[in-house]
């Protein structure tokens, strides 16, 4: 069966067997899709993370398919009703949808009419009129007449319902309803009576359609949203004569009293059956779809936050603004330990500006601070000013940090635990400062959720937008590798083969002798064997460790080539790795064994040449127009400075230091057609944008980027 599934996902992906062959037996083995990506290229045929992840998710739905079918088989066969032919059938349908059409006139019903009138003998009736080969109808129905059909119009009515649930079991007529839904339904929308205040942000969507096919993403889960809360009403379908022909091309074969009957059944069967079953079937399909753009949306926008500029290993002080309540100012060290906070008043009501000035500039000195880390709340702009105005003793660079999230953490168990004595605005300052430094380190502890950058992920599949996320961050954690002696558990568990148990073990070995000094050393941790060892060496890193080649992307079990290289230039491992001459020298085609290929040695040179170098860009200082502070300040016409908070597919949000994000649509973004405004921007990009447009009482702000 497996062989059927890797001939299936070969075709479908246009990959060799051999290539998926491969890499199922890689997931069976265990292997995580980082460690596949990166360190068995020679055996995947050179599959990306992207790849790989499709294999895998295929091969799950497969298998779903698997279980179904192997179910429904079962099923009609305890019926003794499963023929040659349809069990071919059912081995050959490919799709969920296939396999339900052809189980459909097979599974067990609640008492429906057709079945309370086929118990009434009006079986052969049905039959008579539905082969429309002429005949006394009138004379011939009196036959049935019983105890239960008192009248003709009861016998022709129970008839009717025979035959029309014969047509809505009938395979062809779905899949070819089906597909005209596919292709020609539109979604129509009304406002639900009497809702028109109440739903008042829904106004776009009370008297709205479209084609189904056309609708965007962000349009579509906005009709369901609005349909979710009672404000609206949804339908999609096509138009019913197109619909009614369709059927009546299977079933209407004469033209005469029993064609007439045919046709009422024809019309009942797609009111009553067909209509809202395929309705139901494709919104369902629609939805997944849909939502799969938006969960992709989010991964790709949580990609991008997570792989941020760091600022690195500095010593900063941290300030969580705010006006009545103060501005809670921390000093965090180059590790991103906390070692003073304190509250500062430099704004009104208290207005202690001189008093406040005088304490970030002693403490800025007497923690030998770097750089200030500044949250984007509420006081953000007026913190940022006056912390401008201060003269230090040296270059100090000031960053505005997002704080979406920030009070999720402070408030989670994880902070508690962290910082058991503090209160949440000193967790808030600290997860601001640490995410100047480290943005992936930091982000990882909070619910991808709550970092503000999705698109509708509350109304889509939770349990799909969590596993699509999660698979982001492991893959961003892996990406750049974790220093495996100062990370966190919480980044240590999304490390390729780990999971919380092991991350905790390694913490809690580090605490008992110091840290780790060699890779070797990772098999000491209680349960981290020598399965989860290859799966997560490659990706932990040891600065000025025994080996240079730990702090390296090189994995253990290739170190013996680069030990090799080494020896035949005649000068040690460090010296290989310092000096490029040396590595110039190597020709890596005599290197190449039945296991190590090209690939894998191309990737260990590259490596070297910059081992353990952090993938993400160097962060930049970035400063708002002085000249705007509020929405009221913005006039059309104005080019200011922004930064990419939000990318959405119909569009990017840009925060130009107001208060509210103003939206650039997808079709202000360039003097081109866009598709995708990923084109164009990224998460946290600095851009110049013009303002359009200014609706301060909805606040509202357009922007353009032309």
């Amino acid at each position: 069966m497996q062989h059927y599934f890797i001939d299936i996902i070969a075709k479908e992906l246009s990959l060799s067997n051999e290539q998926i062959k491969n890499t199922v037996s890689l997931l069976s083995e265990g292997a995580t899709i980082p460690f596949i990506s990166r360190y068995r290229k020679e055996i995947t045929g050179g599959m990306d993370e992207v790849a790989v992840a499709t294999v895998k998710e295929r091969l799950d739905k497969l298998e779903e398919i698997r279980k179904r079918r192997l179910y429904i088989l079962e099923t009609i066969k305890v019926q003794d009703k499963l023929t040659k032919d349809l069990e071919s059938k059912i081995y050959s349908a490919h799709t969920l949808v296939e396999l339900e059409d052809l189980y459909l006139p097979f599974k067990s019903k609640r008492k429906t009419r057709a079945v309370k009138a086929a118990e009434s003998g009006l079986t052969p009736l049905a039959d008579f009129i539905q082969q429309q080969d002429g005949g006394d109808l009138d004379s011939f129905v009196l036959r049935f007449l019983n105890d239960n059909v008192l009248d003709k119009k009861s016998a022709l009515q129970g008839a009717r319902d025979i035959i029309a649930e014969r047509i809505n079991e009938d395979r062809r007529v779905r899949e070819t309803v089906r597909n005209l839904f596919r292709r020609e339904a539109h979604i129509i929308c009304s406002v639900v009576k009497g809702k028109e205040e109440e739903g008042i942000k829904f106004k776009d969507y009370f008297d709205y359609s479209e084609k189904a096919s056309c609708s965007p993403s962000h349009r579509f889960l906005a009709m369901q949203r609005g349909a979710n809360l009672g404000y609206l009403k949804v339908s999609i379908s096509p138009d019913k004569n197109d619909a009614l022909d369709i059927i009546k091309r299977f079933y209407i074969k004469g033209d005469n009293a029993l064609t007439l009957q045919v046709e009422m059944a024809v019309e009942d069967a797609w009111k009553r059956l067909i209509s809202p079953s395929i309705e139901n079937e494709v919104t369902k399909e629609i939805r997944e779809k849909k939502e799969q753009k938006a969960i992709d949306v989010f991964a790709e926008n949580l990609r991008q936050l997570l792989l941020s500029s760091p600022l690195g290993r500095k010593r900063v002080l941290a300030v969580d603004p705010g006006y009545r309540t103060g501005c809670k100012v921390v000093c965090i060290d180059q590790f991103g330990n906390l070692e003073h906070n304190e509250t500062i008043y430099p704004h009104p009501p208290q207005k202690e500006i001189s008093q406040a000035k005088k304490k970030v500039s002693s403490l800025v000195d007497a923690y030998s601070i770097e750089a200030i880390a500044i949250g984007n709340g509420t006081a953000s702009r007026e913190t940022e000013a006056f912390i401008r105005k201060i003269r230090f003793n040296r270059d100090i660079q000031v960053f505005v940090v997002s704080e979406d999230g920030a009070s999720v953490y402070s408030a989670s168990k994880r902070a508690r635990e962290e910082f058991p004595e503090y209160d949440v605005t000193v967790r808030g300052a600290v997860s601001i400062g640490r995410r100047l430094m480290d943005p992936l380190a930091e982000l990882v502890k909070i619910d991808p959720k709550s970092i503000g950058v999705g698109q509708y992920q509350h109304d889509v599949d939770q349990g799909n937008l969590r596993r699509a996320l999660d698979r982001v961050v492991e893959s961003s954690v892996n990406l750049v590798g974790v220093d495996v002696n100062t990370a966190s558990k919480d980044l240590l568990s999304y490390v390729s083969g780990l999971g919380e148990t092991i991350a905790k073990n390694i913490v809690d070995y580090r605490k008992e002798y110091g840290g780790f000094n060699n890779r070797k050393e990772f098999l000491k941790v209680p349960r981290l064997g020598k399965r989860a060892f290859e799966q997560c060496a490659g990706f932990l890193r040891i600065a000025g460790g025994d080996n240079p080649l730990d702090n390296s992307a090189v994995h253990p079990e290739s170190y013996f080539i680069v030990e090799e290289m080494a020896k035949d230039c005649g000068v040690t491992v460090k010296e290989f790795i310092d000096n490029e001459s040396h590595r110039k020298r190597v020709d890596i085609n005599r290197y190449v064994t039945d296991f190590i290929g090209i690939p894998t040695l191309t990737d260990i040179m590259k490596e070297l040449d910059k081992p353990g170098r952090d993938p993400r860009s160097v962060i930049k200082v970035f400063e708002f127009s002085p000249e705007v502070r509020t929405v009221e300040d913005l006039k059309e016409g104005m080019k200011l400075p922004g930064i990419v908070t939000n990318i959405t597919n119909f569009g990017a949000f840009v925060d130009v230091g107001v208060k509210q994000d103003g939206l650039v649509h997808i079709s202000e973004m360039a003097n081109r057609f866009v598709s995708d405004p990923n084109e164009i921007v990224s998460l946290h990009q600095h851009v110049t944008v013009t303002v359009i447009e200014v609706d301060p009482v909805r606040k509202r702000i357009q922007l353009s980027m032309k």
